[in-house]
């Protein structure tokens, strides 16, 4: 506070225009302001920012602040240009290119940098601020949590001071002033800001296209599996989706999400094939009740919707395979909400010709042992059911582990983990599995997703986790069609039933989130109350989309809404509030400047005893025909005429002096009546 005082007082004695132009210099303050905010926006970039971004960074702004308050000179231009070619060269140097998420952010950072050094004008100071609100906005490409957004929204409020204060520098602000102000921008904005959220028309997807490697880094379910990959999986606990069930909540066995649909087998790696989808569902024969639940998903840059086996409806904008996977038109690149409907006991239809052809194929010349042992099976006992039950029973008799570090497998990987191992994890059952079936002459493939999840109390919802991700197989049965078979099962019906913290005898390397008890479950318990705010944020406004959108107006009672509903809706409400505002405005109208109102009070003082102002006069004329007329009143009257002139008239405003010219106004009423 006495800083803020000391320069603005320094300021009334010296020169507030540069040379160049007439351009009015910042102050020692606006830079600070400046400098801070900057630092603000660039602080939660830390971890995806280049190690030596950061740390130059805030030696620069810290160099810029020092600077400022002792007041030395700016670095000369080719320094700065040297430091732009150095920033430049660091960041192409980091990521190999100039284009894309991490490097753009990386650029404007560097390029922020710089610019500070060398602003010393009210345009340099406006385009910095600007610049900061960039910075503000390319944080909510990492992260649009709870956390974020309310410090997002505080730096985008101190922004507004910086901006404040850079355009009235010279106004003689109090230190809060700014501050007060914006708060009271920022309230005013939150009705607007509602509205428009509420009404205005949402379209599916983003706005804008972003760069590929916005998406880099999530992590998730692709489209190839081979030894090792669900296990990588599992040791992440992130969120893949939350759902929430209408009615009771099945019990972990029936809980299977169905994901990619995997055909083609090489000898080692899975892959899935290009199916065209259907916008209708496929033909099947349901065996129980029907499933309604709704699905909350994180953004995974994948197009695959997961679903309860076997889905019954299709969301919007989506449609299924004959594979039964459910595909978007447009990958999920945010938080999307959708509701589905599932049998969980079914029949499917007819095989086809194509679906028997890649369902039988194997690769040439490639796990020898496990064909012959498929081979003798059948010969023994062709019934696909028999078949199945061999394979069952070999994972369930012989010494076979579920175990998350499993030994490394060469190209005949299924003979190897048949066979010497024995030791893996549910993408090496499934993958055996398969062969086997195939080899038999069973039609079979593999289906990855995610099995199970954790029943959040609090709010009455399941969180799937990455760590839940699962591999499981289907067989073709004459009289059941596709039917799901988890060989998982035989070895560790733990992981089943209870998940994947009762399936691991070391359970250090599960994330923390995916254990159980110890004694650390407080924390995890907390994690969970935390998560129930999480997905109401989530569901209310990350995935308020076009359906949601359509759902929550649907549900006010307006019926069923279009894009030119809303906009009239919108434009009315808005029209609304601005009236009220005017209104109020109107009503509570005053004069805001504390310097007119203080001199109206005086001049109404004096008009009372008969010496009115008159329109033509300044301040000073009219304080020297007050004088001739009465010169007893010469002392008060000249004090505050001549400061009400230099507040009014001069170059700088300065508090002290408007509450001196206040207290002297009041103290003319009380001596002279």
């Amino acid at each position: 506070m006495r800083f803020w005082r000391r320069q603005h007082n320094s300021l009334s004695s010296t020169s507030l225009v540069s040379a160049k132009g007439g351009e009015s210099l910042l102050t020692p303050i606006a830079s600070i302001w400046l400098t801070l905010t900057l630092a603000l926006a660039v602080a939660p970039h830390a971890n995806e920012l280049p190690i030596w971004l950061t740390p130059a960074f805030f030696v620069i702004a810290g160099w810029r602040a020092f600077i400022a308050i002792r007041k030395q000179p700016l670095p000369p231009r080719w320094a700065l240009l040297t430091l732009a070619l150095l920033a430049t060269a660091g960041v192409l140097v980091s990521y190999r290119t100039l284009f894309g998420r991490d490097p753009g952010v990386a650029l404007m950072t560097a390029m922020a940098a710089c610019k500070l050094l060398e602003t010393r004008g009210l345009r340099d100071g406006v385009a910095l601020v600007f610049l900061g609100y960039l910075l503000v906005m390319s944080n909510l490409l990492y992260s649009q949590e709870i956390p974020m957004v309310a410090y997002l929204l505080g730096v985008v409020t101190l922004m507004l001071v910086s901006q404040m204060v850079i355009h009235r520098q010279h106004a003689g602000l109090t230190a809060l002033a700014p501050l007060r102000l914006a708060g009271k921008m920022v309230l005013a904005a939150i009705p607007v800001m509602l509205v428009l959220f509420v009404l205005f028309p949402r379209i599916p997807g983003p706005l804008w296209g972003l760069p590929k490697d916005a998406y880099k880094g999530r992590t998730g379910l692709s489209g190839e599996m081979e030894p090792g990959t669900i296990s990588q999986l599992i040791q992440s606990g992130e969120v893949a989706f939350r759902v929430r069930f209408t009615g009771d909540m099945p019990s972990s066995k029936q809980l299977y999400w169905r994901g990619p649909v995997l055909w083609s087998f090489d000898g080692r790696r899975w892959r899935q094939r290009e199916e065209l989808p259907s916008k209708t569902p496929y033909p099947l024969t349901p065996e129980g009740p029907v499933l309604d639940y709704a699905v909350l998903m994180e953004p995974n840059n994948r197009r695959w919707l997961l679903a309860l086996d076997l889905p019954a409806s299709l969301p919007p904008s989506a449609g299924m395979t004959r594979s039964f996977q459910v595909l978007r038109e447009q990958p999920v690149n945010e938080v999307y909400r959708y509701a589905m409907r599932s049998y969980l006991q079914y029949r499917t239809g007819q095989l086809t010709a194509s679906e028997r052809f890649l369902g039988l194929q194997l690769p040439p010349q490639s796990n020898s042992r496990a064909r012959e042992l498929a081979e003798e099976w059948r010969a023994r006992d062709p019934r696909p059911a028999a078949l199945v039950g061999k394979a069952l029973s070999l994972f369930r008799e012989q010494p076979f582990s579920y175990t998350l570090n499993p030994p490394l497998l060469g190209f005949h990987s299924v003979d190897e983990f048949l066979f010497r191992t024995r030791k893996g994890f549910c993408e090496h059952y499934a993958s055996a599995f398969v062969f086997l079936m195939r080899a038999a002459g069973v039609p079979a493939r593999v289906i990855t997703g995610y099995q199970g999840g954790e029943r959040n109390e609090l709010g009455e919802y399941l969180i799937v986790r990455q760590s839940d991700a699962h591999a499981w197989a289907e067989v073709w049965l004459e009289e059941q069609g596709w039917t799901r078979i988890d060989p998982t099962a035989a070895v560790s019906p733990n992981r089943i039933q209870q998940g994947i913290y009762a399936a691991l005898a070391d359970t250090d390397t599960l994330p923390f989130l995916a254990r159980r008890g110890g004694d650390y479950e407080w924390l995890r318990r907390l994690a969970l109350n935390w998560d129930a705010l999480n997905i109401q944020w989530n569901e209310w406004v990350l995935a308020y989309g076009p359906d949601r959108q359509k759902e929550f107006l649907s549900g006010l009672g307006f019926g069923a809404v279009d894009w030119r509903e809303m906009t009239i809706a919108m434009v009315v409400t808005l029209s609304g509030l601005g009236a009220i505002f005017i209104i109020l405005r109107w009503r509570s109208r005053q004069l805001p400047d504390p310097v007119a109102r203080a001199w109206q009070q005086f001049c109404d003082r004096l008009a009372r005893r008969g010496l009115a102002r008159g329109s033509h006069e300044g301040p000073l004329d009219f304080s020297e025909r007050v004088v001739a007329q009465h010169p007893e009143l010469a002392g008060p009257v000249r004090d505050i005429a001549r400061l009400y002139a230099a507040l009014r008239y001069g170059p700088v405003i300065s508090p002290p002096a408007v509450r001196r010219l206040q207290r002297q106004v009041r103290r003319f009423h009380i001596r002279h009546h």
